[in-house]
């Protein structure tokens, strides 16, 4: 393994990112074989995952310079389930995202990445600001390209919240008179934004979001604001009759609902409706990439459902009965990436 990963290294300092990605790749293999670790019969179960967390930072970087963010964000997913409080993993995605023009997802991962730098690092300003910037980037991106939908960030303190939704409903109205087919503001959580925290410390926001369809605003509303995540359109399991009523429904308002959650995800880290309310609504769009015979896409919505379950004990506190579900969520995940059939917890949340 060590002559293994020197000649990874070699190759990478060389530039040479093909032969160092196929090194790293065999160094990947000797690791799950038990090599990880000087005494194979005596491995530390998270000296292994760290170790194996870094060939995969290193494979993630091959990728990207030789052109490919999509196999790349495969190994930035699996890097950060191997070791998730480790912001430079969560940098990594943000960067694969950005070069697939996945900005509100790049956002949310260089949000994450901020979070976990302050809670461990905490010291360096310096570069902390940079990640904010690089976060505040991100943002601008994801909206600068979007037509369909607009928002409004309203500072919020402890008022009175219904009043101040209503309020920042009628604000967003009179400054974007284009996007009020539909208007709501998202009662899950409190938003924050890439400020520096001289200048407001601590502050939080209330999310507006203002649609030019009328049918895509009341959809996403129906997804955001229920306590158990639901994907509209996804009344009853769809069969394989339904398959073209599925990619029409996919096309014309599945991607534009993901697009709004992704937005939404980009500035709230704490979620009212629970932990593992993201990931659900990760598994949502897996299963209906699965209804459509895209097998590769969900697999990927799968293992970024896996690393976001995987960072969530590490961005706020978890009930005994919230960390029950995101184990049972993380080995479904497991399970479907398998293509192992049966009941799980999953099932019961599709069926409820």
């Amino acid at each position: 393994l060590q002559v293994v990963l020197r000649e990874g290294r070699a190759q990478y300092r060389q530039q040479d990112f093909a032969a160092a990605a196929a090194k790293f790749s065999t160094a990947l293999e000797l690791c799950s074989k038990g090599f990880a670790t000087e005494d194979p019969l005596k491995p530390t179960p998270d000296d292994i995952s760290r170790f194996a967390s870094w060939i995969e930072s290193k494979l993630v970087i091959c990728y990207l310079k030789l052109g490919q963010p999509g196999l790349a964000l495969h190994h930035s997913h699996r890097s950060i389930i191997q070791n998730p409080s480790h912001f430079c993993n969560h940098l990594r995605q943000a960067a694969c995202f950005r070069c697939l023009h996945r900005y509100a997802e790049a956002a949310r991962s260089t949000m994450v990445a901020q979070c976990l730098y302050v809670l461990a690092e905490g010291a360096g300003l310096e570069t902390s600001d940079l990640i904010q910037l690089y976060w505040q980037a991100m943002i601008q991106e994801a909206l600068s390209g979007e037509r369909s939908f607009s928002v409004l960030y309203t500072p919020f303190e402890k008022e009175d919240k219904a009043d101040k939704i209503q309020e920042a409903n009628k604000t967003f109205a009179e400054k974007n008179p284009d996007y009020v087919q539909h208007i709501f503001t998202d009662p899950h959580g409190i938003h924050l934004l890439p400020e520096r925290a001289e200048s407001h410390p601590d502050q939080q926001y209330l999310l507006t979001l203002g649609f030019r369809n009328r049918e895509i605003g009341k959809a996403m509303e129906k997804s955001v604001t229920r306590k158990l995540p639901v994907f509209p359109g996804q009344k009853t399991p769809f069969s394989p009759s339904m398959e073209e009523e599925s990619e029409n429904f996919w096309q014309n308002t599945g991607k534009k609902i993901m697009a709004v959650m992704a937005f939404i995800g980009s500035t709230k880290i704490k979620d009212e409706r629970g932990p593992c309310a993201r990931a659900i609504e990760q598994f949502h769009h897996a299963s209906l990439l699965s209804h459509l015979q895209r097998g590769e896409q969900q697999a990927q919505v799968m293992a970024q459902a896996m690393a976001e379950l995987a960072t969530v004990p590490y961005l706020q506190r978890v009930s005994q009965e919230d960390d029950k579900l995101l184990q049972s969520l993380m080995a479904d995940a497991v399970d479907i990436l398998a293509g192992r059939t049966g009941e799980r917890v999953w099932t019961k949340i599709q069926k409820v």
